[in-house]
């Protein structure tokens, strides 16, 4: 077991290496000259952000202190989820890459006839000049006797009589394709003729390289963005009605208020719980059930960011259940706080309320303590006759609720993905992401949670509090 849990960690670590190559050498590498400021500060960034994303996942296991947990966090998580943007940004233009350098070869190309004439040296130069390559061909077939009188006419005798130089040799006729023709469209100035064709070769690579990656980084840290902002305002209230054979007319339209996944920890603290105990009473529930996932740290870090829950208002009172992730915390201090905090804890018990029986299981993750869920001591010795709803925090354990002939399952766990495309993975491990649906005679709500474990952002999966309507079929 323990060489298959390296194995793992060695693959996890390499491809998250890979990840980080590839995504430096799209955005810094392929954009960016060599030794230049920009560079390396891409590059320490390459280096940095994924240590400090190391130290906001191991800090709470390994003991930091929460100060530092705090300050690891922030920049630690949210490189996560932007290092998976980014990568799949790039990925998508991989794809527009090629298309773009097509589109620009083209460009150049139908421009390169209409700029050749403006930077043919046969054409160009001062206003009514012969052209070079005209004069020379006439200056070839010119009689030589006829070049020597021009010559002696011009005063080249009275030039050799006095020691001077001699005349320069008349230019030589050329094809214009020799080294001559060459070394005359050198000597050219640029002014002779502007080119408008586009920056071939290197340029080109470069303006490609520039432009998908400046698009990948909008597109990859914008969609951080949003998702960190639909976190940090706070969940929405959804509303969803759920028939019951067994509910009597007097329990017609009981509503619980179903909550999961809140994880307070060093990013969602005290404000964070505030927002959701301000939203839970602004729906006048008649009971809130709190379904796991409560914290992400112990009592003695957290203890203070719950303390909203004590505001919780509802007319048959506020029930909570464990997640994994007290396990992970200290499961038995947090009951007990939370009990302090005027909840009720329902562990592997059952009460009874105005019209159908509430139960509650521990998480699966308890087994690991010997607290794991038993579901004959929360619904064995029940009365098959009365409704029932089951809290439990993982909608795994819906098998176990159909045997115990329970009416509704309330769950979370699963966080409706969190961050797309991870709703895939929580297919693969979940019979229910997220919503409402029905296994035998029992019916399983799912709630998205109010708020994000590891990364505070959320991309396709908004954090919700449910309000779930029950309605008898007897009304």
């Amino acid at each position: 077991m323990a060489v298959v849990f390296v194995l793992v960690a060695v693959a996890v670590l390499a491809l998250l290496a890979g990840v980080h190559r590839y995504v430096w050498r799209r955005l810094i590498g392929d954009t960016t000259a060599e030794g230049s400021l920009a560079r390396r500060a891409g590059t320490v960034a390459a280096f940095v952000l994924p240590l400090l994303s190391v130290g906001a996942l191991a800090g709470g296991r390994v003991g930091f202190p929460f100060g530092l947990q705090q300050v690891l966090a922030w920049p630690g998580f949210l490189w996560l989820a932007a290092l998976l943007y980014l990568t799949l940004a790039l990925l998508v233009g991989e794809a527009v890459r090629p298309l773009l350098r097509r589109a620009l070869e083209r460009r150049a190309a139908r421009r390169a006839p209409d700029a050749a004439p403006a930077q043919d040296p046969a054409r160009t130069g001062p206003a009514g000049a012969a052209p070079a390559a005209a004069a020379a061909p006439a200056a070839a077939a010119a009689p030589a006797g006829a070049v020597a009188t021009a010559d002696r006419g011009a005063g080249g005798d009275r030039a050799e009589a006095a020691g001077g130089t001699a005349p320069a040799p008349a230019p030589v006729a050329t094809d214009g394709t020799g080294p001559e023709a060459a070394e005359a469209a050198e000597a050219a100035p640029e002014t002779a003729g502007a080119s408008t064709e586009a920056p071939a070769g290197p340029s080109r690579r470069l303006f490609v390289a520039r432009a998908v990656g400046g698009a990948a980084a909008l597109a990859g840290l914008g969609t951080v963005g949003y998702g960190t902002y639909g976190v940090l305002r706070g969940p929405r209230v959804k509303r969803v009605t759920v028939p019951l054979a067994r509910l009597p007319r007097s329990a017609h339209g009981f509503r619980i208020a179903v909550v999961s996944d809140i994880h307070l920890g060093p990013i969602l603290g005290r404000a964070h719980t505030r927002r959701i105990v301000d939203t839970i009473n602004a729906t006048g529930p008649d009971l809130v059930a709190v379904v796991g996932d409560l914290v992400d740290g112990s009592v003695a870090d957290l203890g203070t960011a719950a303390e909203p829950l004590a505001g919780l208002e509802a007319r048959h009172g506020s029930y909570f259940v464990t997640g994994n992730h007290e396990y992970f915390s200290g499961a038995a201090e947090w009951v007990g706080h939370v009990r302090e905090l005027g909840l009720h804890p329902l562990e592997n018990a059952r009460v009874e309320i105005a019209g159908f029986d509430l139960a509650g299981v521990n998480d699966v993750a308890g087994e690991s303590e010997g607290q794991g869920p038993d579901f004959a001591a929360a619904l064995g010795d029940r009365d098959r006759g009365r409704a029932s709803v089951l809290l439990a925090h993982q909608p795994v354990v819906i098998d176990d609720a159909v045997r115990h002939g329970v009416d509704l399952q309330l769950s979370g766990h699963t966080h409706g993905g969190q961050l797309w495309p991870g709703s895939l993975l929580a297919e693969l491990a979940n019979p229910t992401v997220a919503g409402l649906e029905r296994y035998g005679d029992t019916q399983l709500y799912v709630s998205r949670g109010a708020g994000a474990w590891g990364p505070p952002v959320r991309v396709g999966a908004p954090s919700d509090i449910t309000v779930v309507e029950l309605a008898s079929k007897q009304a």
